[in-house]
């Protein structure tokens, strides 16, 4: 199912896409004989609220979609990465501490942290390139859920405006401005959970000011304490000028925890450790992230801009040990993964309305500039914390910086096109501690996208979708010339990993309680990245090819009763490569994530969720011998309403299933085994049955 540039570059000879939603000629504002530059062009907000919101007319892809407010609070989560979850078909799981960055799974994909999936936060992207634990590293532990506004989320390589990491796909979570009420929320369980969370909003001068807190503490269900301790805060100003809207926005972030790694299985099967034991027990992390981002929008009619500026500062301590005793019997394998970085960057767009060739045309023009300062990356061996030797340390500047254009065209009422052209370049300096490493990089990309739109037809469209994307590899790897360990010379890879990605799919909303998507989807990666167990890091390895199909469903019976069922298969393997042997570790085959809803009706009533997350066994080896267990999860959330409080209870793993968060299959070794130690499976058990209760005030 090869995407060659042939193809790709003769879609994108043929023709061009949709028209922005904010840019939509079917208002009644059109003459009926006349799709040209007659339209008369009116910009509206969007306000999206949950997963029915109607499509038909906006979307450029059956891949796309968006999740407003209300189903995101409704939903029953154990942890803040699960907002991710509403996205179609993507898995959260987990195998350390609750204050680190969470697994992540789509498409085919063991993401690691980020790899192939871009995370942006109210403009600013999350992903963090030549990260000290991963490649694309991505922690949303700092965004508050309760001030997410809506989540915008598209899969695959068919939109210019999204650059690296995001081949399988992409998500943008824009928080809030204001809050209708003021509000506190407190929520207790088990193992001793504690979380407070509150927001104020209110006018000042020409604007609205809008603060909010949470504080966070956690022992969780394991033997060694997770004494999870977490806060976080945001600050915003925003106001509204005729056609100009400005916002200053301050987020701030830290925690601290200790760890239950991945466990052997065998010692869990001959009694040395409980489900929720340790092996080592000092490890664990800090982090912290703080941030100071502005934005403007200007809509006139014709002409729209948007522009982002943002700075942050990152940090994060982390010591793992997951191989135990294998390489160094005497201090252990224990090791400890540094970052330290500031980072700066923004982005513009200007969207212009046109007529050209009798047809009504908007013309998207931007640019995005990054720049990671990593004062320091670095590795290093450790026993209980203390570091004994560095493996590696460096100083990286890496500047990244993408123009594109998108030409979004209404041929007939029937017919749309989106013809997209994106272009990257990015520079890396890297200062190692040993010189021979050091050194400087840089690499450009070309990327044509292409979507064709059909329809509607009977409240249905179909769609057709090519497009190039990439990701970058790790700064550090791209001038390495000396195996700090081993000494060995290597060879460095390139700079960025190009990708090739096509589509088919089917939206349909036949009535107004009703909304489905169908895609057929493959996609192409010249290298993967591969999570290595006794590194703790993620490698480059061979090509990849994917394919698959997704189903996606949402049915509102009633307007208080909401039902979803989502189901994604892929299909992922290793090109050149013996056949047998070309299995991808991690990659989920079948996932299944389906829930019912129940809105209160009015101000006062009965609330609730029920949902069910679901994903088959996976090969843990390329030669599929070894297969990772099927996981069931169902969390279940209850609550009433009267006026501006409420009351809630969250059952989470509601049937107290015993299944792994995650597996991993590789050699281990633990006091008293061979020197080579044993190939075992590794596993990160999903957290027990657990009772969580709540209240929220809002005045």
């Amino acid at each position: 199912m090869r995407v060659s540039y042939a193809i790709v570059l003769l879609c994108l000879c043929l023709g061009i896409m949709p028209l922005p939603a904010w840019a939509d000629q079917n208002d009644g504002k059109t003459d009926p004989d006349s799709t040209t530059s007659r339209v008369i062009w009116v910009i509206d907000p969007i306000i999206v609220e949950g997963r029915r919101d109607d499509l038909i007319g906006i979307s450029i892809s059956a891949s796309e979609g968006r999740v407003g407010i209300a189903d995101l609070r409704l939903r029953p989560m154990l942890r803040t990465g699960e907002m991710l979850e509403a996205v179609p078909g993507l898995i959260m799981t987990q195998h350390s501490g609750g204050g680190k960055g969470n697994q992540m799974f789509v498409r085919g994909f063991n993401l690691d942290h980020g790899t192939d999936f871009s995370t942006v936060v109210s403009g600013m992207p999350v992903n963090m390139p030549t990260h000290g634990h991963g490649q694309g590293y991505t922690d949303i532990n700092f965004v508050i859920p309760e001030l997410v506004d809506h989540l915008k989320f598209r899969k695959g390589t068919y939109y210019a405006d999204v650059g690296d990491f995001s081949s399988a796909g992409s998500a943008a979570f824009e928080l809030v401005r204001e809050v209708p009420k003021s509000f506190v929320r407190f929520v207790g369980g088990e193992f001793n959970y504690l979380r407070g969370v509150g927001a104020a909003s209110g006018r000042a001068g020409a604007g609205t000011w809008l603060i909010g807190g949470e504080v966070q503490t956690y022992d969780g269900p394991w033997t060694l304490p997770e004494d999870l301790q977490r806060a976080s805060g945001l600050a915003r100003y925003s106001w509204k000028s005729g056609a100009n809207q400005v916002s200053f926005l301050a987020l701030g972030y830290a925690g601290k925890w200790d760890a239950t790694d991945q466990i052997p299985l065998r010692s869990v099967e001959d009694g040395s450790i409980s489900r929720f034991g340790h092996i080592d027990p000092t490890v664990g992390g800090e982090t912290s992230r703080y941030s100071l981002s502005f934005d403007w929008n200007r809509n006139t009619g014709e002409t729209r801009h948007r522009a982002t500026v943002y700075g942050l500062r990152y940090d994060l301590d982390l010591w793992s040990n997951f191989t135990y005793l294998l390489v160094d019997s005497v201090n252990g394998d224990q090791f400890e993964q540094l970052d330290e970085r500031f980072v700066a960057g923004g982005s513009y767009d200007i969207t212009m309305l046109t007529g050209w060739f009798g047809a009504a045309h908007g013309l998207t023009l931007g640019v995005q500039s990054r720049t990671d300062f990593i004062q320091k990356v670095g590795l290093y061996n450790t026993r209980e914390r203390q570091r004994l030797s560095t493996v590696r340390e460096d100083e990286v500047t890496e500047t990244g910086t993408g123009v594109y254009a998108t030409l979004d065209s209404r041929w007939t009422r029937w017919f749309r096109s989106s013809l997209g052209l994106r272009g990257d370049y990015y520079y890396f300096d890297v200062a190692s501690e040993f010189a021979a490493n050091s050194g400087t990089a840089s690499d450009a990309q070309v990327s044509p996208k292409l979507a064709l739109t059909f329809g509607p037809f009977a409240r249905t469209e179909l769609y057709a979708n090519a497009g190039l994307g990439f990701h970058t590899n790790d700064a550090r790897g791209t001038t390495i010339t000396i195996d700090p360990v081993t000494g060995d010379p290597v060879d460095p890879v390139d700079p960025i990993v190009e990708s090739r990605g096509a589509e088919f799919g089917v939206r349909t909303n036949p009535g107004s309680n009703y909304r489905m998507t169908l895609a057929v989807w493959g996609l192409e990666l010249d290298s993967e990245l591969l999570y290595v167990g006794d590194a703790g890091n993620t490698e480059p390895s061979d090509p990849s090819r994917r394919y698959g199909i997704e189903w996606n469903n949402y049915f509102e019976p009633r307007n208080w009763l909401a039902i979803d069922f989502d189901y994604a298969y892929s299909h992922a393997r290793f090109v050149d490569v013996p056949a047998g042997e070309d299995y991808i570790p991690g990659a989920l085959e079948h996932v299944v994530a389906t829930g019912l809803t129940v809105k209160p009706s009015g101000l006062s009533g009965w609330f609730g969720s029920a949902r069910l997350r679901y994903f088959a066994d996976y090969p843990l080896i390329e030669d599929n011998t070894q297969r990772a267990g099927s996981t069931t999860i169902v969390n279940l959330g209850l609550g009433y309403q009267v006026g501006s409080a409420r009351i809630e209870l969250l059952l989470l793993n509601l049937f107290d299933a015993g299944d792994s968060d995650i597996e991993y299959f590789y050699a281990s070794r633990l006091a008293g085994e061979p020197v080579d130690g044993i190939e075992d499976k590794h596993f990160h058990p999903a957290e027990p049955r657990m009772f969580r209760t709540g209240v929220k005030v809002g005045f």
